[in-house]
């Protein structure tokens, strides 16, 4: 399960691409990167040459250029602006602008999104301009979100002929290639959990093999159905080998969360009589419980999370259940901070109360299970490593079908179980639940009709993958692979808090390692990330507290990339703090977008802009 879809990391064309490491080549507009660096990011993951002193601050200088060009005025109702401090009108608007920024941060949400519903509804003239300034906002996103226009053939309509197959592979190589240097050095944040060639390969080629089944058709495609019940088996045996436990194959983390949510809301209504469902979620869970309260009419009550843990408080959760609540919630890490919820005491309240616990455990379902084993294997060795000895000092409590008030977990096979994308897995404690996700038709015209999830046909291919990841990997294979991930981890996190003492990571996390400013009056967290992302970094921004985080993955565990994101970040820092002291503000880049969205009440304005983002994405022409 991923996050929400980001903005791009620049909202002005002044990103990697004004150095050269994107740009395209002006003979052909073929996708060559101009300045011969192969599409890569500004550094590389190539540390056999080192920089000089001469180089290294040269490099600085630019990464500072390029954020500062972010902070420039850029055309504002079409008409250019004279740059920050070169005229008396350009830093009367920034002044008014921070002031009205701060004056609004006062403004309950509440009142001021009921305001700006209110004067939309009663005057749609207003509506309209609202609709047109957005737009024209996000013009200065299109070159990013559209990058290709120029380079391959763009088809707003069926061609008249059909292409030949050859040149076809040649623009998808072209693009490729343009994409894959970036994530290949370990320069974003999660988004690809493995990335080894061998392993690529494989399900490269069991794709290829399983490409035209569909599980809908199980009587053409048995091995479908072997693929689906074998994962599901493998995955609950892992998670507790609880007798009973059962599931499905789903999309991702996504639909396994609507599944379960529409599980209960159904199961409350046929057992209990509930017509109005409830349930009580950390204000930290994935956004996907917030798609199932729209989707499935489920009310949601966010309960407050510890400031200092960010763990949920189990007072705040024990306030806001009801008669009327069906499902409480946990998350195995949390996405935003990296943090476990206390899964053993919300699985003592839901059984005290007979209800529902889900269990996210979309990031850690395939890592925590094997930290026990390796602790474990740590204390028969004689000799332990000293890059290993952190181990023995992590604890992590039960979260998985041992505890008997769980009663549904959501495991993410397409993350660290590094299957191809698209492929996740929900569990139920028994298959009575489980019925409630099926869904049947007895009298359709078309014969007897059933589907296991919200999809009807799906992909064999990419379930047959899934199963080849996981027999291929095995017990050692993630056992393995989590190791090296939490040893990353670690010295990414030690090097933090000696290197880089102007952040502060939030709680204890294991391996998604949110940080922000120790003192936000001398640093702006989203300059930082602005000045990471000049340097070929794409990280995860995150608000309500703002911070920025990092999602370790096997890409960061190969050498020498830990130590560059180290490095990065202390540079980045230092350009924030100068930035800072000279009085520059961002007003481009994803610093304003991020800041806006935190403070600005009236949250149908920052709908609006998402929503006017949606639509940029899907402009052919």
């Amino acid at each position: 399960m991923e996050a929400a879809q980001s903005l791009p990391e620049k909202t002005d064309a002044l990103s990697r691409e004004s150095d050269g490491a994107h740009g395209l080549s002006d003979a052909d507009g073929d996708l060559a990167p101009s300045g011969g660096d192969q599409g890569a990011p500004a550094e590389t993951g190539n540390h056999s040459r080192e920089e000089s002193g001469t180089a290294a601050a040269a490099s600085e200088a630019d990464s500072e250029r390029r954020v500062k060009s972010n902070l420039t005025s850029q055309a504002r109702d079409g008409a250019s602006t004279p740059a920050p401090g070169s005229g008396w009108r350009a830093r009367l608007e920034r002044s008014a602008q921070r002031a009205l920024q701060a004056a609004l941060a006062h403004v309950p949400e509440r009142a001021a999104s009921l305001a700006y519903r209110l004067v939309k509804r009663l005057f749609p003239s207003v509506a309209v301009r609202i609709r047109a300034e957005l737009a024209q906002r996000l013009e200065a996103l299109e070159p990013q979100v559209h990058p290709y226009r120029d380079a391959v053939e763009t088809f707003a309509r069926l061609p008249p002929g059909g292409i030949e197959a050859s040149q076809i592979v040649q623009w998808m190589q072209r693009l490729q290639q343009r994409e894959s240097a970036k994530w290949e050095e370990g320069y974003v944040s999660g988004a690809v959990y493995s990335g080894e060639r061998e392993h690529t390969q494989l399900m490269s080629e069991v794709y290829a093999l399983f490409s035209q089944t569909n599980p809908l058709h199980a009587d053409v495609w048995p091995s479908c159905t072997k693929f689906e019940a074998e994962v599901v088996s493998m995955t609950a045996r892992m998670l507790g080998d609880v007798p009973g436990v059962c599931g499905t194959v789903t999309s991702g983390g996504t639909e396994s969360i609507l599944l379960a949510c529409k599980t209960y809301r159904d199961w409350a209504q046929a057992e209990r009589g509930i017509r109005h469902p409830e349930m009580v979620i950390p204000s930290t869970a994935h956004a996907a419980f917030h798609k199932a309260s729209d989707y499935f009419g489920i009310r949601l009550r966010l309960a407050e999370v510890d400031p200092l843990t960010w763990q949920v408080k189990m007072s705040s959760v024990r306030r806001l259940v009801n008669r009327r609540t069906v499902l409480l919630v946990g998350s195995a890490p949390q996405y935003p901070h990296g943090v476990i919820d206390p899964i053993e005491a919300l699985s003592a309240l839901a059984q005290q109360r007979g209800i529902g616990l889900h269990v996210d455990a979309c990031l850690g379902g395939f890592v925590l299970p094997w930290i026990e084993r390796l602790q474990q294997q740590q204390r028969h060795r004689q000799r332990t490593s000293p890059e290993d000895a952190f181990l023995a000092h992590i604890r992590t409590p039960q979260f998985d079908f041992r505890l008997p008030g769980v009663t549904s977990m959501s495991v993410d096979t397409h993350k660290y179980g590094y299957a191809p994308k698209g492929t996740s897995v929900v569990l139920y404690r028994h298959g009575d639940l489980r019925r409630y996700q099926f869904y049947v038709i007895t009298d359709w015209s078309g014969g007897l009709y059933s589907s296991p999830t919200l999809a009807g046909s799906r992909s064999g291919a990419l379930i047959a993958a899934c199963w080849a990841s996981m027999v291929r990997c095995g017990e050692d294979g993630y056992a393995e692979r989590t190791a090296a991930i939490l040893r990353t981890a670690h010295r990414i996190k030690t090097g933090m808090a000696e290197r880089v003492p102007e952040l502060c990571i939030l709680g204890n996390p294991l391996w998604v390692i949110a940080f922000t400013a120790a003192d936000p009056t001398a640093l702006n967290i989203y300059e930082v990330m602005d000045a990471m992302a000049a340097r070929g970094w794409s990280l995860n921004g995150l608000h309500r507290p703002p911070c920025v985080h990092l999602c370790v993955t096997l890409r960061h565990c190969e050498p020498g990339v830990a130590e560059r994101f180290l490095r990065d970040l202390r540079a980045a820092v230092d350009i924030g703090l100068r930035l800072r002291r000279r009085g520059d503000t961002a007003e481009h880049g994803m610093a304003p977008i991020y800041g806006l969205g935190g403070t600005i009440p009236a949250r149908g304005l920052v709908r609006d802009l998402l929503l006017a983002y949606m639509d940029l994405l899907y402009q052919v022409s």
